[in-house]
């Protein structure tokens, strides 16, 4: 009888130990989800940056390529060469990025970095996929109204799908597959019309060409982008923004080479003083023209690697077929093209397409 009390106190010791570490547990757990919820804030705000620079930078580059067209320039090589050309205003960003540093960097530096060769032969690879890519967008908008090139352009992420599937393990849903069945019908039935009444009259063997230099950018700008996500997991294995410059910048350096290349070698650097002279706006106008397209697809090209970076090379296109439909609403105020009826169902089925993927992508953030 004499242990009882002493056995009663050891219990009510214990309960006590037992309360306060559940109380501990309690308040770490609340600390951990006030951090995470924290983060989520931080990450929705640069997902919101992202995007930002991701529609404004695609919708004022696209118009004024168009626009360089309509008002005198003609050189393909040009309006090839400026797309990857304005990677140098990154520079100072990249300077800063690199003197500081984030949580994510100290969390990631003792990850070895990959052999110089390696990194070498990933951006000269990227670089030259590029410079295909912007000669084919280059030719597209070119032979093709704006509004028509935009809306063949949502085909990208029926490839990126495609690519994504066999690259990065993509899972394939109803819902992403009506996606993809829906913007790929969208981008068909303007094989169907040759738009004649817009702001160029084009023959259907000019149209021909263009349609299919779109439908082939797309596809390669598809594989541009899940190649990078890829290069990221398997490659890279960091997570600051120093890298994603690293991928801009580098690529672009490697593009921009290319298409010089090109651009001597046809022999178009030799019109191009001429071009200035007869451009109508005016030989200002044509080099602010050139000056703020090389700019903005360096804006575009933030946000779309900054997306992939973060979530994947999917969604980075999804948020770019999203600013698709913006572009032929802009071409009929600013350039008087026509809204024809084909046009409009094309761009109904696109942006039910982008819906009905942004949905499934909402049903998995749920999920998790």
């Amino acid at each position: 009888m004499g242990e009882a009390p002493e056995v009663q106190l050891e219990i009510m010791g214990q309960e006590h130990t037992d309360a306060n570490s559940v109380e501990q547990t309690n308040y770490g757990s609340s600390q951990s989800s006030t951090i995470t919820r924290h983060r989520s804030y931080k990450w929705w705000l640069q997902m919101a940056i992202y995007t930002i620079f991701s529609l404004a930078g695609q919708s004022v580059a696209t118009l004024l390529g168009k626009l360089y067209y309509d008002k005198g320039g003609n050189s393909k090589w040009m309006a090839t060469f400026v797309q990857p050309a304005g990677f140098p205003v990154l520079i100072p960003i990249y300077l800063l990025s690199s003197a500081y540093k984030t949580s994510k960097e100290d969390s990631t530096r003792n990850i070895k970095s990959p052999p110089l060769l390696v990194l070498a032969a990933m951006y000269a690879a990227l670089g030259i996929l590029l410079a295909a890519d912007c000669l084919l967008y280059s030719l597209g908008l070119l032979y093709l109204p704006v509004s028509t090139y935009s809306l063949i352009c949502a085909s990208q992420l029926a490839f990126n799908a495609l690519f994504s599937f066999f690259l990065n393990s993509q899972k394939f849903t109803p819902l992403i597959i009506n996606s993809l069945v829906l913007l790929t019908i969208s981008s068909t039935l303007l094989v169907f019309q040759n738009d004649s009444s817009g702001s160029t009259s084009v023959s259907k063997r000019k149209y021909a060409i263009g349609f299919v230099c779109t439908v082939a950018a797309s596809a390669g700008y598809g594989l541009m982008l899940s190649l990078t996500q890829l290069c990221f997991q398997k490659v890279l294995k960091k997570q600051t923004f120093k890298i994603v410059l690293d991928m801009i910048i580098y690529q672009s350096a490697v593009a921009t080479l290319i298409i010089l290349v090109g651009l001597f070698a046809s022999g178009e650097w030799k019109g191009l003083d001429r071009e200035m002279k007869a451009f109508e706006l005016g030989k200002v106008s044509y080099v602010m023209v050139l000056v703020w397209t090389a700019i903005t697809w360096q804006v575009f090209a933030i946000g779309a690697v900054g997306l992939i970076f973060e979530v994947s090379a999917l969604f980075s296109n999804v948020i770019s077929t999203l600013g698709l439909p913006i572009v032929p609403v802009l071409a009929v105020i600013f350039f008087h093209e026509t809204m024809t009826g084909i046009k409009a169902i094309a761009m109904v089925l696109a942006i039910w397409g982008f819906v009905s993927y942004v949905y499934q992508h909402y049903l998995d953030d749920r999920k998790s």
